[in-house]
């Protein structure tokens, strides 16, 4: 997300996930698979979160519009990321779906792989 409206939601979901007790890693994090919203630490986790922002649930809401096509860029783009440690800690993908005012979804484990 690169506009306003994006870099608040993004904003938004960093400050819910933080209130539950994970720590940023990064912010943006760009490569030249995409863009990473998030990376976040929860104890030994790392986590890539996808922020997803949508004023209408037509077609599904904001969580459906992670689609497979979506999900292989991040797991590509997380590849990279993980490519630049010295050791592979535990990853999984979250999503944060953010819709109005309403309080923002968090969905752990949104996917695994793609295939």
């Amino acid at each position: 997300m690169s506009s306003l409206l994006g870099q608040t939601a993004e904003a938004r979901a960093e400050a819910f996930l933080k209130t539950r007790g994970l720590k940023l890693v990064a912010r943006n994090w760009r490569c030249r698979f995409g863009e990473i919203d998030l990376i976040m630490q929860d104890g030994t986790v790392l986590i890539f979160v996808e922020v997803r922002l949508r004023n209408h649930n037509d077609f599904g809401g904001a969580a459906a519009s992670v689609t497979p096509t979506k999900q292989k860029k991040l797991l590509a783009a997380a590849r990279q990321y993980l490519s630049t440690l010295k050791t592979l800690p535990p990853c999984r993908f979250d999503v944060v779906a953010l819709s109005s005012n309403a309080p923002p979804e968090w969905i752990k484990n949104a996917f695994d792989d793609v295939g």
